[in-house]
């Protein structure tokens, strides 16, 4: 094949009429090409690391928010002459948390029921539903026979939020926009509304 000039720069014609530049470009091309693969794999290494934090962090979440209403389960029976009051599942391990399913925690009061019920976000951390992010969101659901009957259930949303001093569950009312700490107290509301 003939060689052609063109700008200055030696250009040789390849099969379909295209043409292939001189060595010293291509390399430079080549070069570039691979400094922006290196800085790739690096961006991508961070991405992995941040995601298995946030799966660490969201087991953890799930067995404080276990931890959490065991206690408040045990201290409640201790005061009760029996007891009265249940937790399923009995015992929940950061392991038993389901990453891409849902996850339910149930406190049964002689047919007073509080459901709890978390998921992890599509995102590694969202703002969709919540204004602080967060990265587990649920629901907690309330209720007895006496609601049922009238086809009513309490539910108030629930998230795990990343916040700047401590990450936490809250609940959030979506009817009175009131927000919290879901903590204690505010099962000790729950219930005291169910009874």
């Amino acid at each position: 094949m003939m060689p052609r000039r063109y700008a200055g720069k030696v250009k040789v014609k390849q099969d379909g009429g295209r043409l292939k530049q001189d060595a010293p470009a291509s390399d430079a091309r080549l070069k570039r090409l691979a400094e922006t693969i290196e800085t790739l794999a690096a961006k991508d290494e961070i991405a992995i690391r941040r995601a298995r934090e946030i799966a660490a962090l969201r087991a953890r979440a799930a067995a404080d928010l276990f931890r959490l209403c065991a206690a408040f389960v045990g201290d409640l029976n201790r005061l009760l002459s029996s007891p009265a009051v249940t937790l399923d599942p009995p015992s929940f391990p950061e392991s038993a948390f389901q990453d891409s399913a849902p996850n339910l925690l149930q406190i049964n009061v002689r047919g007073r029921l509080l459901q709890i019920e978390f998921e992890a976000t599509p995102e590694l951390v969202s703002t969709e539903d919540f204004r602080i992010p967060y990265t587990l969101k649920g629901a907690v659901r309330a209720f007895n026979q006496a609601l049922l009957d009238k086809d009513l259930i309490e539910e108030q949303l629930l998230f795990f939020t990343l916040e700047r001093r401590q990450s936490m569950w809250r609940f959030f009312d979506a009817r009175t926009y009131r927000s919290g700490e879901f903590d204690r107290d505010y099962l000790i509301g729950l219930l005291e509304q169910l009874l």
